[in-house]
């Protein structure tokens, strides 16, 4: 409970900015619950002059509905509109906070949470706070002002009377308790089954040829229909929960009522209560019912709110990659691994006891069989993965000291999975930091990466749209774009990580002389492909579980027939 308040309370404070426009809505929901208490009154007055044979009110009655519904509409439509702005802009906000901590956040996380998963709290997560927020208080300020009113005018009325439906106060907040602790579980449930619906629809169409060309349609409808199903169910129980809470409410209320009319019948208690004060009395006394059925439901949306809030708050709070180095050198190049270790949290070694000097200029090929720590290594190069002891050192400047950004832009990486964007083929070369790049600048790149030619055979050259994952295109020339990118920005390392380890022969001729461009004047990792990029390199290292069993050149490695040995006979012969 004390940490429900915590939450909700932090929640608010998101609100503070538009303290001036909840004022509107204050005052907008007040004048729709003054109408509300006004509408007793008015009965009131029109049965005495019935009663009275008040031709004159009586004649003006039809006037005074029509501007009583004129002000409860004008109150309506000012509460509702400005808590619907406060709303949106609220969901806005979070939403932007929580896109930029997960560009924040290190890469372990994207290992542990499934993409699914992260974008359910983005899209839908983030979007149930409202329940909590701006839903709540807007039936908390609109109901609660009309429960105040009638609850005014009762006491107002008759006191003694009004004490009879206040007793039954008690029992109503027992039973939204109950219900609460109920709702809020099934909150959770929901919340993480929507993630579970999220990622397998992401699974499905990423991988739709895979599915297809494996006739996985009915296994994939299956999975959908399960995960959904489950959705389904407690979103269900929820509903149940929240639908049976208000009957029992109005049924507590109905007895209140009761037993109202019952003492108010009695002689003793209407001796000088006139018909207008008892139908008034009475019809103020029925219409509490329906903003206390509100104010119960309030319970399920700060429930769902809620769980929603603490999922959300939970990605806030996570700590985001180790951004404390403050040096910006200009990097030439030299690279020193300095007994460099890296365990998992499961205690796997991933590198163990690492040492290697790279010099600027020089191109090192690492190899070594599936799982010897290749690509961990070149992840700790750029801080993807965070070494475990020992250093890493660029001309000298411990990598912990260099800022991480000025690191990154100083390393540029071609990996065997091109990631390429839903936009023009220009705006893939000339991505981010180099989107000012010119047109010259990213013809060039793309030239020296051998993708000109086939760039300029697409419909719309370089301004054609790649659709999702640049799927039209053949692996090859996915490959090329992403060198091109490479290329285009000009760091003094560079690092190729299983970069054509799936190519057909046409592709590895052109990628080759495209990565003999792209290593010219830089320092370059070259993780294991079946290329002659490895025979040509200064030094190849040979890992094993974590470790470097062997380095020299291509005929000095052969010539020991070790490890290097095996696996050339096995990978590289062709």
């Amino acid at each position: 409970m004390k940490e429900d308040f915590k939450v909700y309370r932090r929640l608010l404070k998101y609100l503070t900015p538009y303290w001036g426009l909840a004022l509107l809505v204050v005052l907008g929901f007040a004048i729709s619950a003054a109408t509300e208490v006004a509408v007793a009154k008015l009965l009131e007055k029109i049965i005495n002059a019935i009663q009275n044979r008040d031709t004159d009110f009586t004649s003006l009655f039809p006037l005074f509905v029509v501007i009583l519904i004129f002000f409860r509409g004008v109150g309506s439509f000012i509460g509702g509109y400005f808590t619907s702005v406060i709303s949106r802009n609220l969901v806005f906000n979070i939403r932007q906070e929580v896109f930029a901590k997960i560009l924040r956040l290190p890469s372990q996380y994207f290992l542990d949470n499934s993409s699914g998963h992260i974008t359910a709290k983005i899209m839908f997560n983030v979007e149930q706070l409202t329940a909590a927020s701006t839903e709540s208080l807007r039936t908390l300020i609109s109901q609660g002002f009309i429960t105040i009113g009638l609850l005014g005018y009762l006491i107002y009325t008759n006191w003694m009377l009004t004490l009879c439906i206040i007793i039954f106060a008690p029992l109503i907040g027992v039973l939204i308790r109950k219900a609460g602790k109920k709702m809020r579980k099934l909150s959770i449930l929901v919340q993480d089954t929507m993630g579970d619906v999220n990622h397998v629809v992401q699974e499905t169409v990423a991988g739709n040829m895979v599915v297809k060309g494996f006739g996985g349609q009915s296994y994939e409808q299956e999975r959908f229909k399960w995960h959904s199903l489950e959705n389904l169910k407690r979103g269900l129980k929820m509903t149940a929960i929240s639908q049976l809470n208000s009957p029992v409410v109005q049924l507590i209320m109905a007895m209140a009522l009761s037993v109202v009319i019952w003492i108010a019948l009695r002689p003793e208690i209407l001796q000088d209560t006139n018909a207008g004060q008892f139908v008034s009395y009475i019809t103020a006394a029925g219409m509490l019912s329906k903003p206390i059925k509100a104010l119960t439901e309030i319970n399920e949306k700060l429930q769902r709110g809620l769980a929603a809030a603490h999922s959300v708050f939970e990605l806030i709070d996570m700590p985001e990659e180790d951004n404390s180095g403050t040096l910006t050198p200009v990097l030439k190049g030299n690279i020193v691994f300095d007994h460099v270790s890296m365990v998992y949290e499961d205690g796997h070694k991933a590198i163990e006891d690492f040492s290697l000097k790279v010099n600027a200029g020089e191109t090192v090929a690492v190899v070594g069989r599936s799982g010897a720590g290749k690509t961990s290594l070149v992840n700790l190069l750029i801080r993807f993965q965070e070494i475990s002891s020992g250093k890493i050192l660029f001309d000298d400047y411990n990598i912990q000291d260099i800022e991480l950004n000025s690191l990154r832009t100083q390393v540029a990486m071609v990996n065997q999975q091109v990631v390429l964007f839903n936009r023009s083929i220009r705006e893939n070369i000339a991505y981010a930091q180099l989107e000012n790049a010119t047109d010259e600048e990213v013809i060039a790149a793309a030239k020296a990466a051998y993708a000109h030619d086939f760039i300029m055979a697409l419909p719309q050259g370089y301004n054609t749209q790649l659709g999702a994952q640049g799927l039209n295109l053949s692996g090859g020339q996915r490959q090329r774009i992403a060198i091109a990118r490479a290329i285009l920005k000009d760091a003094p390392i560079l690092v190729l990580d299983e970069a054509t380890s799936a190519l057909d022969n046409e592709s590895e001729f052109y990628i080759q002389r495209a990565f003999e461009a792209a290593m010219k004047d830089r320092t370059t990792i070259v993780i294991a492909h079946r290329l002659s990029t490895i025979e040509n390199a200064d030094r190849i290292v040979v890992m094993d579980k974590g470790r470097i069993v062997e380095q020299g050149t291509h005929l000095e490695l052969l010539e020991l027939r070790g490890s290097y040995y095996q696996l050339h006979q096995r990978n590289f012969e062709e």
